[in-house]
C-alpha cells in the first residue's frame, strides 16, 4: 500500500487550502506539489501530468460544446423553447411550473450546461412567474432543480470528462445513456411542482390553438435539432464527438446569426468572451485535477479505497448506497469538472470490477450525483446563480428545493438500481 503520511497530506492540505477558500485549481496543484516534494517527485513529472491531462485529442470537443449552448443562449432560442414547451403543457395547473421544466430539458439537450440553463432559461421564467402569482422561492426552486437535466441530457461536456477519466469509455454511449435518465427526472420534477401548484393554486395558462402550436413548433424545431445533429452523428459513426461537436457549433451560430437573427456582432463577442472563461476555467481544473489523481495512484488510494468499503459490508446494495451519499456529500463540496477527475478513477474499480456495474451506467450515476450537487450549498453553482436571478437567499431557496431534492433522490436511486433505465437505448442502438 502507499505511503500514509502521503496519503493524508496529498488529502489533508487539499481540504485545508479549500477551508482557506483558496480556489479550487490552486488547491489541487498546492496540494499535488507538497506531496510530491515530499516523495521526491519531480516538478517535472507533476507539469508533465498536468499537461498531459488537457493534451487529449477528445477534450477539443468541450469547446465546441460550451460555445455552441453560448450561442444558443443568447441566441434567441431560450424564448423560442419556453413558447414550444407552453403550447404544450402550459394548460394544466401551474402550467408555467411545467413549461420551466420542460424548457430546461429541451434547453438542457442543447447547451449540456446546468448554469447556462438556470441564467438563459430563468432569467426569462423567473419574472414572469413572480408576475402570474408564484411564489419567488418556488420558481428559483423549479428553475435550480429543472436544470439539473442538462447536465443528464446529451450533450453534456461533463460526460466527455468522465470517458476520459475512465479510459476511454463510449462517448456515444454515455450520450444515449442519459436520454431515459434525464427525461425521468424531468418528469417525476413535473409532477413534482403539479402537486405544489394544486396545493397552493397557481394559475393555469391559456391554451394555444392548433395554428398557434404548429408555428410555435416551426420556430423552435430549428434550434431543437441541435442535439439531433450531434446524437445522430455519434451513433451513426459519420462523426466523433469532437466532430459533431464542431458540426453544432457551426450550425448553432448560422441558425443564430442569419435564420433567428439575434446574434448581433456584440453578442458575438460576448459568447467568444464567455466561452474562453468558462474553457479556461474546466482546462485547468482538468489540467490540476490530472496530476492529484495521478499522485492518488502512484499512492494506491484507489485500492485502499476498494478495501475499505469492502471491508464496511459486502452486500451490493448498501455498498451502492454508500456510493451514492459519498457522491452526493463531495458534489456538495467541490466543482463538477475536478470531481470527476478525481474520483472516477478511485470508485471505477469498485462500481465496475467488484459489483459488476456497467461503466455507461456508473457514468450517468455520477452525472446524477453531481448534478444534485449544482442545487445544494455550500458550493451549488447553479443555486447560486438561480437565487441571484431570482433575486432570493440561499437559505430561502434551499427551503423551498426541500420537495425536489426528493424528486432528484427518486430518480437517483431508480438510474442506480434498474440499469435498463441507462442501458436499454445504448444497447439497441449500439
Amino acid at each position: 500500500m502507499g505511503d500514509p503520511v502521503a496519503v493524508w497530506l496529498l488529502i489533508g492540505s487539499f481540504l485545508g487550502l479549500l477551508v482557506l477558500k483558496l480556489p479550487i485549481t490552486f488547491a489541487l496543484a498546492v496540494s499535488s506539489i507538497v506531496t510530491g516534494m515530499y516523495l521526491n517527485v519531480s516538478m517535472l513529472s507533476i507539469v508533465q501530468r498536468m499537461a498531459s491531462g488537457v493534451r487529449t485529442f477528445s477534450l477539443l470537443a468541450i469547446p465546441f460544446f460550451i460555445l455552441t449552448g453560448e450561442l444558443m443562449s443568447k441566441g434567441g432560442i431560450s424564448h423560442r423553447l419556453i413558447q414550444f414547451s407552453n403550447a404544450l403543457i402550459g394548460r394544466f395547473r401551474g402550467g408555467l411550473a411545467l413549461v420551466n421544466v420542460m424548457a430546461s430539458m429541451f434547453f438542457g439537450g442543447i447547451s449540456g450546461s446546468a448554469v447556462a440553463d438556470v441564467s438563459s432559461i430563468g432569467s426569462i421564467m423567473i419574472p414572469v412567474m413572480k408576475q402570474k402569482g408564484y411564489d419567488g422561492d418556488y420558481c428559483v426552486a423549479v428553475t435550480v432543480s429543472s436544470a439539473c437535466q442538462g447536465i443528464v441530457i446529451p450533450p453534456s461536456h461533463n460526460v466527455i470528462i468522465y470517458s476520459l477519466a475512465a479510459g476511454g469509455v463510449s462517448v456515444g454511449r454515455l450520450f444515449l445513456g442519459g436520454i431515459v435518465p434525464g427525461v425521468l427526472l424531468g418528469i417525476i420534477l413535473m409532477v413534482i411542482s403539479y402537486v405544489i401548484a394544486v396545493q397552493r393554486g397557481y394559475p393555469r395558462e391559456r391554451g394555444y390553438t392548433l395554428r398557434e402550436t404548429l408555428a410555435v413548433t416551426r420556430d423552435a424545431l430549428l434550434g431543437l435539432l441541435t442535439p439531433v445533429i450531434i446524437i445522430g452523428g455519434v451513433i451513426s459513426g459519420v462523426f466523433t464527438a469532437t466532430e459533431s461537436a464542431a458540426v453544432a457549433a457551426i450550425y448553432s451560430f448560422i441558425i443564430t446569426a442569419f435564420v433567428y437573427r439575434e446574434l448581433t456582432l456584440k453578442k458575438f463577442w460576448n459568447v467568444l468572451y464567455s466561452t474562453l472563461r468558462t474553457l479556461a476555467m474546466v482546462l485547468s481544473l482538468i489540467a490540476a485535477a490530472n496530476a492529484f489523481g495521478w499522485l492518488l495512484s502512484v499512492l494506491q488510494v484507489p485500492a485502499m479505497v476498494t478495501q475499505a468499503l469492502i471491508g464496511l459490508t459486502d452486500n451490493r446494495i448498501l455498498l451502492l448506497l454508500l456510493i451514492n451519499v459519498m457522491l452526493l456529500f463531495l458534489g456538495m463540496i467541490m466543482d463538477m469538472a475536478p470531481l470527476i477527475v478525481i474520483v472516477t478513477p478511485i470508485l471505477f474499480p469498485v462500481v465496475v470490477h467488484t459489483l459488476g456495474m456497467s461503466p455507461i451506467q456508473f457514468g450517468i450515476v455520477m452525472m446524477l450525483n453531481l448534478g444534485i450537487g449544482l442545487c445544494t450549498p455550500p458550493v451549488g453553482t447553479a443555486l447560486f446563480v438561480g437565487s441571484a436571478v431570482g433575486r432570493t437567499t440561499i437559505e430561502r431557496a434551499t427551503k423551498a428545493l426541500l420537495p425536489f431534492y426528493i424528486a432528484m433522490i427518486i430518480s437517483l436511486l431508480l438510474t442506480t438500481f434498474i440499469p435498463a433505465i441507462s442501458m436499454t437505448i445504448p444497447t439497441l442502438l449500439m
